[in-house]
């Protein structure tokens, strides 16, 4: 061996071992397999598993392209239906078309059907957040007051010091969660995100809706196609910035946990499992009843109805919900029913009150009636396929009672209240779920549902018995059932319908965005009272449809004067400033009495019959005309004045 830095002696040893070692590595990289090619058999494959993100980027981009060529700086009474660019229109035809197809090909992946029901919510919900500079809805900026009186005041205050506002502190689980969340954001306000908050509320519905769904079918048709509907179906609205968009999520993940977790009892193991789900479902509802009044009884009459099936008799969620619910009510929220409590057992039994609409289902306006009938046309139309569905799937109505029993079992809460003339649009919306389900299998043939038969059957729960084809048949003679179609029908009639309901669903939801949306101008505009009134000042408006409408409501008063007496509203509307001068005296120095008339209140009273052009401007030009008044700022979305001190 030489030493370390010396030249071998044989040179010509080493390049023939070089040559050796090259050979070698030759000769295992020609042994290697080589990659593998593609086939001209393969490719054509994977374009077709490819081909359903086609109709979905097209939508999309379709999506695009309109809300940037969208102008909603001068609404109409059919809000933003008429203001939408025709590509959106095509967007939702194509999105429609490509699930159709999708979904009804068994060879296609089960994410490709979830990708178009994220693609409808986008498109659906998102729209109004790209396209409005500002968030929609009065209602979501009270909300934003509420989470704010939290943040300022640090905690809960009662009635003698917020009035009827002290609603709100007796159920706030929901503004204390978003005070939190504005915190942990580190932004000023909830309206820095609030405008988003519709498609992040209706994403959260769809694990529950998918957990359900699963209990009663493995049929991927079935399950997406009801959910597609559900949200084409869901256009009531109260997926805005709520509590009751979060207390309905987590009222279908109660039914989720029940449908799937609770059954008739088993053995030990089975009851531990189950203690451990009762856990998880007290923590549910909880969530739900320090958040939403309406909420708790909904849920306590399904799964009262659920109870009473042999397939989920089990008292358990039944009575952890009651307990729950009742211990709610006769402690935090005893100050609001011990005030309310007259009003609710009179309106027990009034089912014509309780399902009188309000003013704003009340639309006049060619534009406004005809959003409104199209909605109800929506609702309806789920409603008659559901019937359809139940009535033409034997098997899936005998499999699928439970979700049957969710569909209805809403329907007495019309006996029980009005929920301010709400109560029709929240039984709707707790409909839905079950509704859908049977409205896809409509759409659909016969649905097979094996996964609910297997696990069924593992829990020991006794499945319907198969009934004798002749005896089926005799049953069929004497009380004939509508037959499915003929496949050659249901192949084009069917995605007509899907396509026909998801665009009803704009106008429904959309219809009124001349009510619900607020320019920057009026935005400005209110806000610059607030900065400027002090301590116990009186802001007199129409009515309450304009943003920040219960900004600081712990410091300032309100008074609407169109929610007063009609022989009152009357009197305004014949000498307005006179009248309005009286009505806003009795504020006391160094308070200041402001009125107010926006854009968003003339909309709204225009739109739901209180007052008209004519009256509104008589409004207005009289308080202007008034030495009374001084006005103190005024831009295109509405004017302000005060009310100057008696001399």
């Amino acid at each position: 061996m030489p030493e370390t830095g010396e030249t071998p002696e044989h040179p010509e040893h080493d390049s023939r071992t070089s040559q050796e070692a090259s050979t070698t590595r030759a000769h295992e990289a020609s042994a290697r397999p080589d990659p593998p090619v593609p086939t001209p058999a393969a490719r054509p494959a994977r374009a077709a598993a490819a081909w359903p993100a086609v109709p979905l980027l097209a939508a999309l981009a379709l999506w695009v392209y309109a809300v940037r060529h969208t102008d909603v700086s001068d609404l109409d009474d059919y809000g933003l239906v008429s203001a939408l660019h025709p590509t959106f229109w095509a967007g939702l035809a194509v999105l429609t078309a490509g699930f159709w197809f999708t979904v009804r090909d068994p060879r296609r992946r089960a994410g490709w059907p979830a990708a178009y029901v994220l693609g409808l919510l986008v498109i659906e919900r998102a729209t109004q957040a790209v396209l409005y500079p500002t968030p929609l809805y009065a209602w979501a900026w009270k909300h934003d007051a509420v989470v704010d009186h939290l943040l300022t005041s640090g905690g809960l205050q009662s009635a003698d010091r917020l009035g009827d506002m002290a609603v709100y502190d007796q159920w706030p689980g929901f503004f204390a969660a978003q005070a939190a969340l504005v915190r942990l954001l580190g932004v000023d306000n909830a309206a820095m995100y609030m405008a988003w908050w519709p498609l992040v509320s209706s994403v959260l519905l769809l694990l529950p809706l998918l957990l359900i769904y699963r209990t009663f079918t493995e049929d991927r048709r079935l399950i997406w196609t009801a959910l597609w509907l559900f949200c084409v179906g869901n256009w009531v609205g109260q997926d805005y910035f709520s509590p009751q968009s979060v207390a309905f999520a987590l009222h279908l993940g109660v039914l989720a946990v029940v449908l799937r977790r609770y059954g008739r009892p088993g053995g030990r193991s089975d009851r531990q499992r189950q203690a451990v789900w009762t856990v998880l479902l007290s923590v549910l509802v909880i969530a739900i009843v320090v958040s939403h009044q309406l909420t708790p009884g909904m849920l306590v009459v399904t799964l009262l109805a659920l109870a009473f099936t042999r397939r989920h008799r089990d008292w358990v969620p039944l009575v952890t919900t009651v307990v729950i619910f009742l211990a709610w009510c006769l402690t935090a929220a005893l100050p609001f029913l011990s005030a309310a409590m007259p009003d609710m057992i009179r309106s027990v039994g009034d089912i014509g009150a309780n399902v009188e609409t309000g003013y704003g289902s009340t639309p006049t306006g060619t534009g406004a009636v005809t959003t409104s009938w199209v909605a109800r046309l929506l609702s309806g139309s789920v409603l008659l396929l559901a019937l359809a569905g139940v009535l033409r799937q034997r098997a899936l109505r005998q499999r699928a009672l439970p979700l049957l029993l969710v569909a209805a079992a809403p329907l007495p809460m019309f006996v029980a209240s009005s929920y301010g003339s709400e109560m029709i649009f929240r039984v709707l919306m707790f409909m839905l779920p079950g509704a859908a389900f049977f409205a896809a299998a409509a759409l659909l043939p016969g649905v097979p549902t094996p996964a609910a038969d297997a696990r069924e059957t593992e829990r020991g729960v006794p499945l319907a018995p198969v009934p004798d084809p002749a005896l089926v048949s005799a049953h069929r003679r004497r009380f004939p059932l509508p037959s499915l179609p003929p496949l050659r029908y249901a192949a084009w009639l069917s995605p007509l319908v899907l396509l026909a309901g998801t665009l009803a669903f704009v106008p429904s939801y959309s219809g009124k965005d001349r009510v619900s949306y607020f320019p920057p101008g009026e935005v400005a505009l209110v806000r610059q009272l607030f900065d400027q009134a002090p301590d116990d000042s009186l802001v007199v408006a129409a009515n309450r449809n304009y943003p920040l409408a219960h900004e600081q409501y712990w410091r300032v008063d309100h008074y609407w004067f169109l929610e007063d007496t009609r022989s009152h509203v009357d009197d305004i509307v014949r000498d307005p400033a006179a009248v309005l001068a009286r009505d806003m005296a009795g504020v006391e120095a160094p308070a200041r009495a402001y009125f107010l008339l926006t854009q968003g209140q003339v909309a709204n009273s225009e739109m739901n019959g209180q007052l008209n052009t004519a009256q509104l401007r008589r409004v207005r030009e009289s308080v202007a005309d008034s030495p009374r008044f001084e006005r103190v700022a005024q831009n295109s979305a509405g004017v302000l004045y005060v009310l100057k001190p008696a001399s």
